[in-house]
């Protein structure tokens, strides 16, 4: 092989851009003027640009008017009434009837007139336990001393040797005549030991 490279080709003059006819020379010091491929590249550049900044402006003021027209859309709480209060009209006081009673159709018991004591027409004529299941009565007869016809109503008690009230009865009659007498008996309940007392606890005497 050879070490001998053949020379480069000699520069080729490049055209001088010449300045109008009337133009002021260029100065030394001023920079190079760009060609003109670089100015129209930055021009495409910033009209891109400016288009771009354009739209972006043009979509928030669609947003916000949309967000806008939403806000007024949503209903909002009635704001407090400033209204003065009023006050409740005045209702007529209730007034509750009087009860009245049904009148019943039993005409009611009034006692007899005054007379000789209720307890003087009532005699305890045996006092005694049944001698199967122990259970005590009384035997009574009651005169009418008053001076119209009467019924009675008579409380026994049944009370042990030291006084104790071990059962009660109650004999009721119908209507007696004024001196008339009629002969009942108090029935008392439960077994009672031997020796068992009858006494006449009460006497209601009505009128008829």
């Amino acid at each position: 092989m050879s070490d001998y490279f053949p020379p480069p080709p000699p520069e080729q003059p490049q055209p001088e851009h010449r300045a109008p006819v009337g133009a002021a020379p260029p100065s030394p010091w001023a920079a190079p003027a760009a060609p003109p491929g670089k100015q129209r590249t930055g021009l495409i550049v910033t009209l891109a640009v400016g288009g771009g900044l354009v739209v972006a402006g043009a979509m928030v003021a669609l947003v916000y008017s949309l967000m806008d027209s939403v806000s007024d859309s949503i209903a909002l709480p009635p704001a407090r009434s400033d209204a003065p209060y009023s006050e409740p009209y005045d209702e007529e006081p209730y007034e509750e009837e009087p009860y009245e009673e049904e009148p019943s159709d039993e005409e009611p018991v009034e006692p007899v007139a005054p007379g000789p004591p209720a307890e003087g027409d009532v005699t305890v004529t045996k006092c005694t336990r049944d001698s199967l299941i122990g259970w005590p009565h009384a035997d009574l007869r009651i005169v009418n001393r008053s001076g119209s016809p009467a019924a009675y109503i008579v409380s026994i008690t049944f009370v042990d040797a030291d006084g104790t009230v071990v059962s009660d009865g109650i004999a009721t009659t119908e209507e007696v005549a004024p001196g008339a007498s009629v002969k009942v008996r108090a029935q008392g309940s439960g077994e009672v030991a031997a020796g068992t007392k009858c006494r006449i606890a009460e006497v209601d005497r009505h009128a008829l």
